[in-house]
């Protein structure tokens, strides 16, 4: 039985047939297409998938759907299999390909056809659509072509796969009812000619099975027990189950659907996605702004809160649009607890302190992270000369302004209280410098005389901080529903042009100049931000401000 803290409508599922085959093992299997990237809404068919073979002591398989090479390659099996590893989903049912199965695929081909199940169609793709009618009613005829011997459509068949036709030239149609209500049951194509390399099995073949035919044989092949995929295949179920029901296979798998993962001011078609890296509107596949697996990594998403945000979300059947927000909340949540604590300084002006010695430099043991202790401390250094953000000071303060201004005391944080005595400015009136004089009996910030000084500002020494680029993130896309555009609007048309802030000249504290790619740091009072791959830049992973902890709690 399911852990009752993953319990959902498909573990109702499979504990009624478990009830009914004694013994059975529960086998799961995620099948990406590898023609682009993975991305979070793949995340949650994953999550499912490896999930429930894992609650029930099963097995889960990955299987690469390659059987339209148009665009498929190794670079997306590569991506892919490191996608899977990085979210811990490990396939202990083994790795497969459904290009393994295409002898396989032939040979059930070929047994329909000799039993008068399928037939070879000439029919262009434009006259079989006319042919097949629609499914707002309008009535379907029979292929001028659907009445060919089975010994002529095995010959034709036989030369398709020889590459005696062109492109389109013909096709092997299933022969089922042209009655139906559901169109995909209405004589559908089951091979079609496409003379193009396969990135496994290079020129060896030219047809190839459509997915709907491919599909539930290769389940059957793998002993597959819950082919489980998303909603927009429910309509599939009854030719995936005759595919099962008519071919001889060794076992007789069930197909069972759940709603699709859609997340606000982002895009989960993975036409959207390519046309959005191959037009270069995002840096590509990884740029830290994309749903793709790889792009949140990039940007300092963890797999546990990806994993997290995906049960949040929810399984059901009906579809839903879910808050980008509870994403955010999810790695906000446990980088509170775990991120290193870090002083950044993103928009630097100098500060002065003209009673602290020329050449002295005093280290100030601070905490790594409040929240805990196991994280031990560091040292950070402190100079006469420092930096302090720009916002942090004001010379003509707004009411209520508790930071540093003039004639104003401030306490620098982990150090002295400091009192602002003078403002140096350029020709252009820009301040260039603040000078001030430090309270050298308040060290780590406690006054010994009582009084109460309300700001606290962080700092980095001028003489040791090292510079850096801050990479600042926001939703690609202005509009929240981007599946559902105005009508005469392109989904283009809501790229948000302030997706990205680049900060540059950015100063940070020295013990950053270690960090390694991917490590995540709060830089106080800014932000998480996680080091890139790029020499000197950081990406801002989430803001520290939580409003929709507010709506969680609600």
């Amino acid at each position: 039985m399911a852990d009752e803290k993953f319990s959902n409508f498909l573990t109702d599922i499979i504990d009624a047939d478990l009830a009914e085959v004694k013994g059975e093992v529960v086998h799961t299997r995620f099948p990406p297409e590898p023609n682009g990237y993975l991305h979070i809404g793949s995340a949650k068919a994953i999550f499912i998938n490896y999930t429930i073979a894992k609650h029930y002591g099963g097995l889960f398989n990955l299987r690469f759907d390659d059987t339209n090479p148009a665009r498929e390659g190794d670079e997306y099996v590569q991506s892919i299999l490191q996608d899977l590893k990085w979210l811990g989903a490990e396939p202990n049912g083994g790795i497969f390909y459904g290009s393994d199965y295409f002898e396989r695929c032939y040979e059930y081909a070929e047994q329909l056809i000799k039993e008068g199940k399928a037939y070879v169609d000439d029919l262009t793709r434009e006259e079989m659509q006319e042919y097949r009618g629609n499914d707002a009613g309008k009535p379907s005829r029979p292929s001028p072509y659907r009445d060919r011997t089975p010994e002529e459509n095995l010959d034709l068949f036989r030369r398709m796969r020889a590459g005696e036709f062109a492109d389109g030239e013909k096709t092997l149609r299933a022969k089922i009812d042209l009655a139906s209500p559901n169109m995909n049951m209405r004589d559908p194509t089951i091979y079609r000619i496409k003379h193009v390399e396969h990135h496994r099995q290079g020129d060896k073949w030219c047809i190839y099975p459509m997915y709907d035919f491919a599909h539930p044989i290769q389940d059957a092949l793998e002993g597959i027990t819950h082919s489980m995929c998303s909603i927009e295949f429910e309509n599939h179920r009854p030719l995936y189950e005759w595919v099962v029901d008519n071919c001889p296979l060794p076992h007789h798998p069930k197909q069972r659907e759940f709603a699709r993962l859609n997340v606000t001011h982002t895009v989960m078609s993975k036409r959207y996605l390519r046309q959005l890296v191959f037009e270069k509107h995002v840096e590509g596949w990884d740029d830290p702004r994309m749903p793709t697996l790889c792009a949140l990594r990039r940007r300092g998403y963890t797999p546990s809160a990806i994993l997290d945000f995906v049960q949040r979300a929810g399984i059901a059947k009906a579809n839903s649009l879910v808050d980008i927000k509870l994403l955010e909340h999810c790695i906000r949540e446990e980088l509170n607890d775990t991120a290193l604590r870090r002083m950044a300084v993103t928009e630097p002006v100098k500060l002065v302190i003209t009673n602290y010695p020329e050449g002295q430099c005093e280290e100030f043991e601070v905490p790594n992270n409040p929240r805990n202790e196991e994280a031990g401390t560091r040292k950070v250094p402190f100079t006469r000369e420092l930096y302090i953000e720009k916002s942090d000071f004001a010379e003509v303060p707004p009411p209520k302004f508790q930071r540093l201004k003039p004639d104003g005391e401030v306490r620098l944080m982990g150090a002295y209280i400091v009192k602002c005595n003078e403002i140096v400015k350029d020709d252009n009136g820009e301040i260039v410098e603040i000078r001030c004089t430090a309270d050298l009996e308040t060290r780590n910030g406690m006054p010994v005389d009582g009084r109460k000084v309300k700001g606290t500002i962080h700092w980095v020494s001028a003489e040791h901080a090292i510079d850096a680029d801050l990479y600042l993130y926001d939703n690609l896309f202005t509009l929240e529903n981007v599946n559902d555009v105005p009508e005469g609007t392109d989904y283009l048309d809501y790229l948000n042009p302030d997706s990205l802030k680049k900060l540059t000249g950015c100063k940070l504290e020295p013990s950053l100049a270690d960090a390694k790619e991917g490590e995540r740091f709060q830089f106080v009072r800014m932000g998480y931000y996680c080091k890139d791959r790029e020499t000197g830049r950081f990406n801002r992973i989430v803001t520290l401000k939580d409003s929709f902890a507010k709506t969680l709690s609600k």
